[in-house]
């Protein structure tokens, strides 16, 4: 029980601001995570909360897309890494193919849009790098969901706290 209290205690102390970039840029969460805590149980401003959880969904997105590559190439050196990057490549492209084939970059924006849980721009990085989409399309692609979910999550929060605000 020490341990917990140290780290609530550890937590509570991190700014607000500085809490919504590191929410932001984790896989999990990312901003369809930090919005909501940050407007709902820091009172943050919905415009700084909308700007910072941008810049952090953003922050692994640049290494992500530079790296996905070398580090599944040294991976398949090994039988298990190269089963995994086999079976994520066949599942996504068996799945997604026909989609992106259509849609191009368009359908990635699209994809990290969506505020669905597995469909932000971690999973958009994978799937780029899954289907060949050049560094500069694919920055560009995420960047433009991760901004239009970073809308879509923001006016959803604020239309719940109003909400549960008319019903209390």
């Amino acid at each position: 029980m020490p341990f917990e209290g140290q780290l609530i205690e550890l937590f509570s102390s991190v700014p607000h601001w500085l809490s919504t970039i590191l929410l932001s840029a984790t896989p999990i969460s990312e901003l369809r995570g930090a919005i909501p805590i940050a407007i709902g149980v820091y009172g943050m401003d919905p415009v700084e909360t909308y700007i910072l959880a941008v810049i952090g969904n953003m922050l692994p997105v640049i290494p992500l897309l530079l790296f996905l590559d070398p580090v599944s190439t040294y991976l398949r050196r090994f039988k298990i890494g190269d089963m995994f990057f086999s079976w994520l490549f066949t599942r996504t492209h068996h799945k997604h193919s026909e989609r992106f084939e259509k849609y191009g970059t368009f359908a990635l924006t699209i994809f990290v849009a969506i505020p669905l849980p597995v469909t932000g721009a971690w999973t958009g990085c994978a799937a780029a790098f899954v289907f060949g989409i050049k560094f500069r399309h694919a920055l560009l692609a995420i960047s433009a969901g991760i901004m239009i979910a970073g809308v879509i999550v923001t006016a959803f929060t604020l239309g719940g706290i109003s909400i549960i605000d008319l019903l209390s």
